[in-house]
């Protein structure tokens, strides 16, 4: 499935809206302003909630928590890396941990189980601020690669964005 996620530039917190293949909006993710740590809902457009990120903030380097009915499944920057940027997720229950790898500034990477690519991430066909997309393989867990992809652009993003006017 191919998804175009786009972050609410005037808004208070992290607010993303998320749009399916034929431009209909399918998610919202509410960025919680004025809590400690960031704390975000994933949700669909009726506003029922299908995730819960949170930011762990006793960890070495950036973590966090995404809580949704699949289970815990807990994002991770990876610290020593060299010349690039790589983040694993951790969800028990699922077919085998995430990782993601690439270009994560520029947004053009990919998400691997066991080698394998399941989602790809890029903003290279949007030109748009903060405007990319996401293909996720059949069968797997769209919320949850999106939720992953919302953190990975907090962490990697986050000091672009809070210096915005």
């Amino acid at each position: 499935m191919r998804y175009l996620m786009r972050q609410k530039l005037f808004s208070f917190g992290d607010d993303f809206t998320i749009q399916d293949g034929s431009g209909r909006d399918v998610f919202f993710v509410d960025g919680k302003a004025l809590s400690i740590g960031n704390k975000l809902s994933f949700q669909d457009m009726a506003g029922k909630e299908l995730a819960f990120i949170r930011q762990k903030l006793l960890s070495f380097g950036p973590t966090y928590v995404i809580e949704y009915p699949g289970g815990e499944a807990v994002v991770k920057k990876h610290l020593f890396t060299f010349l690039h940027c790589a983040f694993s997720i951790d969800a028990p229950g699922t077919a085998g941990d995430l990782e993601a790898k690439g270009n994560l500034t520029d947004h053009e990477y990919a998400f691997e189980r066991g080698g394998r690519e399941v989602a790809r991430v890029s903003k290279q066909w949007f030109t748009l601020r903060d405007t990319y997309g996401v293909d996720i393989a059949d069968g797997e867990d769209d919320v949850l690669i999106l939720a992953s992809t919302v953190v990975i652009d907090m962490c990697c993003h986050g000091d672009q964005k809070n210096n915005r006017s």
